[in-house]
């Protein structure tokens, strides 16, 4: 599938095709809309260490670090946390295959729990709180509702982890529940809160990330004004149903780029975004009423797309006549995009 990576020499971003072996993973380059036949780089996996997650880029929650034996440090980017954590929990698979007893031993791990004697809730909520390795407080959106000083479900169990304060996600559910339920933080807007009312105690928070949380002691939720807000809100306010990463043709040049796509309901726009910048805005979008999506007979290039392209294509036409060319990574990728789509046109 399609990760984002950092360069070596020059530290920028580009995505890559990537395949899992038993022993490496190799990556490609995407040229004029197809993957070309040789592989631009490898990872040798034996005696290779993976950190996920990875918190060492502020604007990329959602790393994985591979460290090699030789000391060469790679770092991919998801575009959701459960690609991520699939990604690592197959990568991790690929690096232990020939020890089965550290798998065994990572599966105990992953099972269990006990909060470690030296550590209290208090410590845990100070080392939150510390502004340089503490957790990140961001204004979120919920139900169209901005909220000042809070943080995802999901952004604070990977802290807890990369914290060492619990080994799985399993186990950091367990210690924000229990940070919540001592009141050291609660839950703000509507996914949260009524995570609360759930009978099990495992299902009150939620390793989600549209599920908001904030310090108890923070104040109360803040609407922005119109001024501070730079993008639409209502747009980007509705549930996220879909995404991942698809290449999409320019509509100028004509050239074809991978981007991420987040598909979105009530209201429901797809929008898409360019993994490689460093912030989290759109670089296009566009509402889904009264669109148009099929899929694309492989048997030829249609009339519109330009380039050699790799096949498994769609299109969607706007209601305004704009005609958007898509290519998945498979036929089955293809499929589950058209019908995500269709119900929201």
């Amino acid at each position: 599938g399609f990760l984002p990576l950092q360069g070596h020499v020059v530290r920028n971003w580009k995505v890559r095709w990537f395949v899992l072996l038993q022993d490496k993973l190799l990556y490609y380059k995407i040229e004029g809309g197809k993957k070309e036949p040789s592989p631009k780089g490898r990872i040798l996996l034996d005696g290779c260490t993976i950190t996920c997650p990875c918190l060492e880029y502020e604007n990329r929650p959602l790393l994985i670090k591979l460290k090699t034996k030789t000391n060469t440090d790679y770092f991919l980017e998801c575009c959701s946390r459960e690609e991520r954590d699939s990604w690592a929990l197959d990568i991790t698979g690929a690096i232990h295959a020939g020890h089965p007893v550290q798998v065994q031993e990572l599966h105990r791990m992953k099972n269990s729990f006990k909060l470690l004697e030296n550590i209290s809730l208090h410590n845990i909520v100070e080392r939150m709180y510390d502004s340089s390795t503490g957790i990140k407080l961001t204004r979120n959106l919920d139900q169209g509702n901005r909220y000042k000083e809070t943080f995802t479900g999901s952004a604070l169990v990977d802290w807890l982890i990369s914290n060492s304060f619990a080994v799985s996600r399993f186990e950091a559910v367990t210690l924000a529940s229990m940070l919540m339920d001592e009141n050291f933080i609660r839950p703000v807007g509507v996914r949260s809160t009524e995570a609360t009312r759930s009978s099990d105690p495992s299902e009150k928070f939620l390793d989600d990330s549209t599920a908001l949380y904030m310090f108890a002691e923070s104040s109360k939720k803040n609407t922005s004004s119109k001024e501070e807000v730079h993008f639409n809100i209502s747009e980007l306010s509705g549930t996220i149903v879909k995404q991942g990463f698809l290449i999409k043709q320019g509509h100028k040049r004509k050239n074809w780029k991978v981007r991420k796509f987040v598909l979105r309901a009530d209201p429901a726009f797809l929008h898409y975004y360019d993994p490689t910048k460093e912030d989290n805005k759109p670089v296009g979008g566009f509402s889904l009423r009264g669109c148009l999506v099929s899929a694309l007979e492989d048997n030829g290039v249609p009339a519109g797309v330009k380039g050699n392209v790799q096949g498994n294509l769609f299109k969607i036409i706007t209601k305004n006549d704009i005609h958007y060319y898509i290519q998945a990574s498979s036929k089955a990728e293809r499929v589950q995009w058209i019908e995500a789509i269709k119900p929201l046109t």
